[in-house]
């Protein structure tokens, strides 16, 4: 029974990084000592740790995903914005996603340009299964009014009809 009197409950987890006691065993070889309050040497009880780099990602993509893909957090993401033109070969949609991408770029943000020549929604199912954490499409409806579109890559899709 735990001191504290509440029932114990065990549940999964995933290990993603690990400590181990190793007691005396190395400090007595090595002959690391230290004095007591009283003086006496005491030989030194020691532990290591270690945290799996590729456990925390493989742990992220376990607990952050959907039916699209990854969801990184911006901490881990391996671009934290990605900026999609719908039509590359548009003039100006082509010249405002390369500036959003410069400024982007000159603020110290992860930043990619997917100018592939490719059909919108090939390039958005790309990102969402990527991951990257903020979206931003340029296209020339929006454009028309002088906007663009801003998704988080964790904002829940609408519905149908909403």
């Amino acid at each position: 029974m735990p001191k504290c009197g509440q029932e114990l409950i065990f549940s999964r987890g995933i290990e993603i990084g690990h400590t181990f006691k190793l007691g005396t065993k190395y400090s007595k070889a090595m002959k690391a000592a230290y004095l007591d309050a009283n003086g006496k040497e005491n030989l030194m009880v020691m532990g290591c740790y270690g945290i799996g780099v590729s456990r925390i990602v493989a742990a992220t993509i376990e607990q952050s995903n959907d039916n699209d893909g990854i969801i990184w957090p911006v901490a881990l993401a391996p671009f934290e914005v990605i900026v999609v033109p719908v039509d590359f070969n548009n003039g100006k949609v082509k010249e405002v996603s390369l500036k959003i991408y410069d400024e982007l770029k000159g603020m110290g943000v992860d930043v990619m340009l997917d100018d592939r020549d490719e059909r919108p929604g090939i390039k958005f199912k790309d990102a969402d299964l990527i991951g990257i954490p903020y979206r931003i499409t340029v296209g020339e409806k929006n454009l028309a009014n002088n906007n663009v579109e801003l998704k988080a890559r964790w904002q829940k899709k609408e519905e149908p009809g909403s």
